[in-house]
């Protein structure tokens, strides 16, 4: 596109790491036509919405936004660019458009390369919808636009093909396709040049990455990323618990810069919600995957994703998640009560728990693990974590806070600034709380 002026681009995210990642993504390839990216909405000549699906909770804030937008930007002279893109504009498409006038173009994850063409045609009052998922879109070729910091996020796959019957991700991201193992491994040494300490690798299931071509998988992957880079720390999210081989348990354990943290997430129990689900595993697969991580990394952080009051669950499998997070002890779970999503299989399931039960059940949930993490989290007590230094403390900026190798919050004072952003310190803790770990620097 040929620009005269240097047009400003202010983008908000909602939703996941891949969303933080996909905006990185869309701020390069504006970059690239001429785009600069602002944190001033005010002086902002186009606004987009990176948008989440997966929970009604998260659409209805875009809505509130929009809404928002429309009130506060009526009275401007020269009309601000608004447009809404990611899952909810796959979702929704060119309803969006009715639905609220101010949305002057509407693009899925599969499309973001068409975004300057449409910006182009929105600031000459022209609406756009693009929204065509694709087979085998990537983005492996564009750079995406990081900020400064300490960490990087990089998608190595996009899509998902376990069309779980509560997820929308299999009809908004499209089906799972894999970037190539070289090009990966050649982006974690640029980051790593770029001064990144920490890089997390991003996928919907990450356990099924698989370079066709080159026959690796994503044990083959994570292992070659961590010899790249033996001064930066490797994390990756999502795994699912069918896909967790023992290859890559042991790959894990063999290298110290592959954090030993691991989010697997469950969502339920009971074999019969399981199943219900579609999830592919049962209860005691799950255990005997959470026994092999615990046998090769003992002391590793376990994290997971429970949904409470799907369709048809019972009391009885309500007991039954309980009891699992007494018997695998998480440090940290995300925790929803089931929200029924359009075009889903379980969204023709009878929604037949009243939504003061989902919340009861919900908060028995919360406050087991509350108690559990905060268990777990006293034990640290005396314990010396190695921590990536990140920011000043939002509650005292004599206080600093880094992650732990195992990604727990640690705070600890570092008066003066001695240690900035990027450095490494060893913190012995001295307390702690459910979330978060407090220590002193130790040499």
């Amino acid at each position: 596109m040929e620009m005269t002026e240097t047009y400003k681009l202010y983008i908000e995210t909602y939703g996941c790491q891949m969303n933080l990642n996909d905006t990185e993504i869309v701020s390069g390839i504006m970059r690239e036509h001429g785009w600069e990216t602002t944190d001033n909405i005010d002086n902002a000549d186009a606004v987009l919405l990176n948008t989440c699906s997966v929970r009604e909770n998260a659409e209805s804030r875009i809505f509130k936004r929009l809404t928002h937008f429309s009130q506060k930007f009526k009275k401007r002279k020269n009309k601000l660019i608004v447009g809404v893109i990611g899952c909810m504009a796959e979702r929704f498409n060119e309803r969006l458009i009715d639905i609220q006038d101010i949305v002057s173009i509407v693009v899925g994850p599969d499309e973001y390369r068409k975004l300057p063409i449409l910006l182009e045609h929105a600031m000459g009052g022209v609406k756009g919808v693009a929204v065509e998922l694709s087979k085998v879109e990537t983005y492996e070729d564009i750079i995406p636009l990081r900020t400064d910091g300490v960490n990087a996020w990089l998608s190595i796959m996009r899509g998902c093909n376990n069309f779980c019957s509560y997820c929308v991700v299999p009809y908004t991201r499209g089906r799972e396709r894999s970037r190539s193992h070289t090009s990966i491994v050649e982006e974690v040494a640029s980051l790593a040049a770029k001064g990144f300490k920490e890089i997390t690798l991003l996928g919907q299931n990450v356990n099924s990455y698989h370079d066709k071509e080159l026959n690796k998988d994503f044990a083959d992957l994570i292992s070659d990323c961590a010899i790249a880079v033996p001064q930066v720390r490797i994390r990756y999210t999502t795994s699912h618990p069918r896909d967790m081989s023992d290859r890559l348990i042991e790959v894990m354990a063999s290298h110290d810069n592959i954090c030993k943290h691991i989010h697997l997430p469950v969502q339920s129990g009971s074999d019969r919600v399981l199943k219900m689900m579609n999830r592919g595993y049962n209860r005691e697969h799950y255990l005997g995957r959470i026994s092999k991580i615990r046998e090769l990394m003992p002391n590793i952080a376990i994290t997971t994703d429970i949904i409470a009051g799907f369709p048809g669950e019972t009391l009885e499998d309500h007991q039954l998640t309980l009891s699992l997070l007494q018997e695998v002890k998480y440090s940290g779970a995300f925790m929803f009560k089931y929200s029924p999503r359009e075009n889903t299989k379980a969204f023709d399931m009878p929604d037949d728990i009243p939504e003061e039960e989902k919340l009861r059940r919900l908060n028995e949930i919360i406050d087991l693990q509350n108690k559990i993490a905060k268990e777990i989290n006293h034990h640290e007590k005396g314990n010396i974590h190695r921590v990536l230094v990140e920011c000043p403390s939002k509650r005292n900026p004599e206080d600093w806070m880094g992650r732990s190798d195992t990604n727990k919050v640690v705070i600890f004072p570092n008066p003066d600034a001695k240690f900035s952003q990027g450095d490494y310190v060893n913190v012995k803790i001295k307390r702690s709380s459910s979330a978060t770990l407090f220590g002193e620097i130790v040499e």
